[in-house]
């Protein structure tokens, strides 16, 4: 892995905290998504067996719909949707 995206990456996840609007539910998943991705790689667990757990299945179908992206373009990417958010404010 590229060292210098990863400290980009690094840098953007602490960016990303300190964000002074609250992105809207839609890009908060997309966060989430390229995060889990770029950490962890492919979704493999179970989908939430409860149907009314709205939130995590949410979660679960953002990360699932990553399957099979490189760690380092969910990192790029993720680092380009921060700055977009960081530049919006």
């Amino acid at each position: 892995m590229d060292q210098t995206l990863k400290s980009l990456f690094d840098k953007a996840v602490e960016e990303s905290k300190t964000l002074t609007e609250r992105p809207d539910n839609e890009t908060l998943l997309k966060l989430y998504s390229l995060f889990k991705q770029s950490t962890e790689g492919d979704c493999t667990g179970e989908p939430p067996s409860n149907p009314f757990d709205f939130v995590n299945k949410a979660k679960y179908e953002a990360w699932f719909g990553l399957r099979g992206t490189q760690t380092d373009s969910a990192m790029q990417e993720y680092i380009e949707l921060v700055n977009k958010l960081k530049s919006a404010e």
